[in-house]
Order: C-alpha cells, then structure tokens, then sequence
C-alpha cells in the first residue's frame, strides 16, 4: 500500500512495473542487468475517489497520456530496487500535486487612485522629456 496523504492511498497491485535495461554510460553493467523501471497506473481503473480522478486528467504533465495512464520510467539509478523506489516516489509526486487544489482567481480591478496617479507620473515624464527638446531660435 502506498500512502499519498491522508485518507488517500494505492495499492501496490494497481500500479504495473516493468525491468528492462537502461540507456546510457554504465559499462558492462548496463549490457546485462534489467536496472530500469518503467511505471503504469490506469488513473481509470484505479481505486481513487473520482474528484483525484479528474484533476488528474487535467494536470499538464507530460507523463500523463490522453487515455489516462501515468507512465514514469526511472533509470537514474544502478539499481532495480533504487529505481523502483524513484519511480514510486515520482508517482507519489504526480498523485500529491494533483490533491491541491487550484483556487479560482477573483477578478479584480485597479482602484481609481492608481489610475489617477499612474497618469500623474506619465504626464510628469512626458514634461520632463519635452524641457530636454533643443530649443528653436525665432528671431
């Protein structure tokens, strides 16, 4: 059982782990040991309440594919069970941002004061700028 938060959990039979063999530098290590892990969870089929269902259809992660199944594949590490633990914590992650949830913003505007004064400096500058002007002679 994986605990999100409170009240808020998953089990580990609900999360689909595959090895396989990682990219990159390693040497002889990485040609024969599965030290990879690639992580699926169907957001769908799983048990959590439908409220954590959408918001996490709604989250723009790019781990999230448009059928609903969060895929992270962990292979910072040398070791399976390192990995595994990465993955598990990444998903952790994923499920722990989407338990927030976004305020709506209120509409506001400006108060009159600011406006009034916002153009009281733009008018200062703008004199400002013109007493620097060459100054025509008319004689």
């Amino acid at each position: 059982m994986i605990k999100i938060a409170r009240g808020v959990s998953v089990d580990e039979e609900q999360l689909e782990m595959t090895f396989m063999r990682s990219q990159g530098a390693g040497g002889q290590n990485v040609n024969s040991v599965e030290t990879a892990v690639h992580l699926r969870f169907d957001i769908a089929a799983s048990s959590l309440p439908s409220d954590l269902k959408e918001r996490l259809m709604q989250l723009n992660d790019r781990r999230i594919t448009r059928e609903g199944v969060i895929i992270i594949r962990a292979q910072r590490y040398r070791t399976q069970e390192r990995n595994r633990q990465d993955a598990i914590e990444r998903f952790r992650g994923i499920l722990t941002k989407a338990l927030v949830e976004q305020k709506m913003r209120k509409a506001t505007k400006p108060p009159k004061s600011a406006a009034d004064k916002r153009l009281e400096e733009k008018a200062k500058r703008a004199e400002l700028k013109a007493s620097r002007k060459e100054v025509s002679e008319e004689e």
